[in-house]
């Protein structure tokens, strides 16, 4: 489970694409610029700082794993998760990027060649493509290829998982900081956290705070959880205005399996799930169908939250989006739910 709970609560960018909508760059964008709205959105883009950003090499700066990492040049990067790929393409660094994890499937990534998928590295495609940076995942891995990349002499910069909203400004500086580029780091980071804030501004106030749980499914795989402490999901679901479930029904674990008495304890108002999850036990009418799940509250009032697989649990340049989303489906439009 533990190490379940790294490929879930680090990431949870090892499924499949994303649809969540961003704004397209443009000259009226900047770094105070509110939240996009569906009108000024396009579908799958991510939005670049404006102006030009020059990185500033040599850098020496710590990683994750303990090391440290010298960049000399930034010209041919590749990052190793969709997530992290979004920082680089944000801070206006996409067109040095040559490669791609299968989770970046953002438009101006989706042309590149997959060197990961679902944190399974291929040392050699990454090798073949003459990256001067890797910018990896803590769970990143096999750590054979990890060990094989840098006994190459490429350096690679390790980036701690994302646990919560408190991670999103620690991320872009961490990659903002090994591209030579600190200050547009802490210029995205101010656009990131003001559209969060903005966002956590306008939760409707209820008397009684729903309660969330987040369940983790994958009907192909029979594989059923649902989240407790540290599975990623609480820090969103507080975001929101909302319980975690899970975690105040006294589930310890990040994961348990789904049982009719930990649903019934949990005793949630809402389900929070991942898109791709939630078509794999078909759809809302197949999740009303797992033991215990009809008996909830969330069950029988069928109040279910999903979003994207790629972007859920990111927690980075784009999560007011997601959190919108949920805020959105978890209250109506007219926050009367």
């Amino acid at each position: 489970m533990r190490r379940l709970r790294t490929r879930l609560a680090g990431a949870l960018v090892s499924v499949l694409a994303l649809t969540l909508t961003a704004t397209a760059c443009g000259p009226a964008a900047d770094a105070e610029s509110p939240s996009p709205t569906a009108s000024t959105a396009a579908a799958n883009r991510v939005e670049p700082l404006t102006g030009t950003v020059t990185p500033a090499l040599p850098v020496t700066v710590g990683s994750a794993d303990g090391r440290k990492v010298t960049v000399r040049e930034a010209e041919r990067i590749v990052p190793l998760s969709g997530s992290l790929s979004e920082i680089v393409f944000t801070l206006g660094l996409g067109d040095r990027v040559v490669a791609r994890d299968i989770t970046a499937t953002f438009q101006q990534a989706s042309g590149l060649p997959v060197v990961t998928r679902g944190h399974d590295v291929s040392a050699e495609s990454v090798l073949s493509l003459r990256p001067d940076l890797v910018i990896a995942e803590s769970t990143s891995g096999p750590e054979e290829a990890m060990d094989q990349i840098r006994a190459a002499g490429v350096p690679v910069l390790t980036v701690a998982a994302a646990r919560g909203l408190d991670d999103v400004g620690r991320r872009i500086g961490a990659v903002a900081g090994a591209l030579g580029v600190p200050d547009a780091g802490k210029r995205l980071t101010a656009r990131s956290e003001d559209r969060i804030a903005a966002v956590r501004k306008g939760v409707p106030h209820q008397r009684k705070k729903p309660r969330v749980a987040f369940l983790y499914l994958r009907g192909s795989a029979s594989v059923y959880l649902i989240g407790g402490e540290g599975s990623g999901a609480g820090s969103l679901i507080e975001a929101a205005g909302g319980v975690d479930a899970g975690a105040e029904s006294g589930l310890t674990k990040d994961f348990t399996a789904i049982t009719s008495e930990a649903l019934v304890k949990a005793a949630p108002d809402a389900i929070l799930v991942m898109t791709k999850g939630l078509e794999s036990v078909g759809g809302i009418d197949g999740l009303v169908e797992i033991p215990g799940v009809a008996e909830t509250p969330a069950g029988m009032d069928r109040r279910i939250v999903s979003v994207e697989d790629g972007v859920l649990l990111n927690y980075g340049p784009r999560t007011d989006q997601v959190l919108t989303s949920v805020v959105t489906q978890l209250y109506g439009e007219d926050g009367a739910k």
